[in-house]
This record gives structure tokens, sequence and C-alpha cells, in this order.
């Protein structure tokens, strides 16, 4: 009886592809790094921060932590499964961005955001929202076209 061998893609990735999962993992990679400076702030951090938004930090639910968490690690190991051209890469975006609904759900539904951050916040919380629905895009069109398998 023939054992079953593993499906492997024989499609080569563009430099395109590569060049998306390297930036993605950059972006993700500053996404934990924002994450552990917040998670784990020192007396120097909480010095360079206004004092509207650090206590705006400090009343921040330990829940929406860990929806940040989510966002961040799960987006990132996301990249690192794209590079190893993996599909279940996708799943790992989607359940990144699931954590981001829940934290931009918060923060701009349940408090003072726009007040503390002004549009530059607006902006940057719109721009995290494109690049992660671009992610669950570009890995369900890697996945079509079987460069992720």
């Amino acid at each position: 009886m023939a054992r079953p061998t593993r499906s492997t893609s024989t499609i080569k990735p563009t430099n395109t592809f590569y060049a998306v999962s390297v930036i993605g993992l950059i972006w993700y990679g500053i996404g934990v790094l924002m994450y552990l400076s917040q998670a784990y702030m020192s007396d120097e951090f909480r010095e360079l921060i206004p004092p509207n938004q650090l206590e705006f930090i400090k009343n921040t639910p330990k829940w929406v932590y860990a929806a940040f968490a989510v966002a961040v690690w799960f987006g990132f190991l996301g990249t690192i499964l794209m590079l190893f051209r993996k599909k279940s890469a996708r799943l790992w975006f989607i359940i990144s961005f699931i954590g981001l609904i829940v934290q931009l759900g918060y923060n701009f539904t349940m408090t003072n955001a726009y007040d503390v951050y002004g549009g530059q916040g607006v902006v940057q919380a719109i721009v995290t929202f494109l690049i992660a629905i671009f992610f669950i895009g570009f890995t369900k069109r890697a996945i079509e076209s079987e460069i992720l398998t």
C-alpha cells in the first residue's frame, strides 16, 4: 500500500511575494514591540508619554491588552508562516484581524481615544485596519495561485 505524500507547491513565489512577506514581518514585528513596550512599561518609558495618553493606557482593561496581543502576535506568526509558504497563514491573519477589531472597537466606541490621540490616532487605526485586510486578501490570492500550500 502506497503512503500518501504531502502536497508541496512547485510554483515559485515571486520576489514581490517575499517582499510583502518581509514587510509584513517588519510591520507586525513593530506591533509586537509596541505591545511589549506597553505591557512591560518601564519608568523611563512612562516619562516619555504625555500624561493624558499615559492615563488612557493605565485605564485600558486587561482584555483589550489581550486583544492587542492577539492582533500583533498572530499577525507576526502569520508572516512567518507566509515565508514558509503555509496556507494556514491566512487563518492566523484572520484571528489577528479579530483581535484588532476588538481593540479598535473598544478604543473608538467606549473611550475618548479621539480626544487623547486626535486625528493621528484615527489615521493610524485606519492604516492598521487596511493592512490587516490586505494580508488576509494577499494570503487568499496566494492560496488560490498555489503559492501557499
